[in-house]
């Protein structure tokens, strides 16, 4: 039989009672609030790996980060989150290569019933969130359970993310929506070098 933590990982439903569950989010907060405290770069970032089932080399993020188990996020190499990012990991949260997440950034995997009874009920599940290679998400990003993001994504500041998009778009709004195609052969870099800064 499964345990409450397997049907959770899995979009199951399950009990967010459950004792396992319970004592590993308190463990998680009561050590997250000390590691936010630190001033030392290397001392946060290695108290936030230790919570953290999974990150790559060259991991780094500032202080102000919050997530509620830590077993369900992946984290590819190269990555940057910047202030006061909040992971719900309900569900695997899977962060690909060279990613760039700017403040206040909220990846939340849980689902709740749209039936008030059910919610009543503390009936819980989630979907998983996926982000592929070279990111950027722009600050204040909000993604919704479910949604997949391809290779070279660029989400701009103050987007909702309701749905899943493919590869090389820029996307933005509420809800967002591809609003450019990115061309990522050598032609587009070079014409985006020498627009910087006025890319996006």
């Amino acid at each position: 039989m499964a345990t409450e933590r397997e049907k959770m990982t899995a979009g199951q439903p399950y009990n967010q009672f459950d004792h396992e569950l319970i004592a590993r989010r308190t463990t998680a907060r009561k050590q997250l609030r000390a590691v936010n405290q630190l001033d030392d770069n290397d001392a946060r970032n290695q108290g936030y790996r230790q919570l953290i089932t999974d990150t790559g080399d060259d991991f780094f993020v500032e202080a102000g980060f919050k997530f509620d188990y830590g077993w369900n996020i992946h984290i590819g190499d190269h990555f940057y989150g910047n202030y006061d990012m909040t992971f719900l990991d309900t569900c695997p949260i899977t962060i690909g290569e060279h990613c760039y997440f700017g403040p206040n950034i909220g990846l939340y995997t849980p689902v709740h019933p749209l039936n008030a009874m059910a919610r009543v009920a503390d009936v819980e599940m989630g979907a998983p969130i996926t982000i592929g290679d070279n990111a950027w998400l722009g600050g204040r990003v909000t993604i919704l359970p479910g949604v997949t993001l391809g290779n070279n994504v660029v989400v701009g500041a103050g987007s909702v993310v309701t749905k899943s998009f493919g590869d090389n778009v820029v996307i933005a709004g509420n809800p967002a929506r591809v609003i450019k195609e990115i061309d990522n052969g050598e032609t587009g870099n070079a014409a985006a070098k020498a627009q910087w800064p006025q890319a996006f």
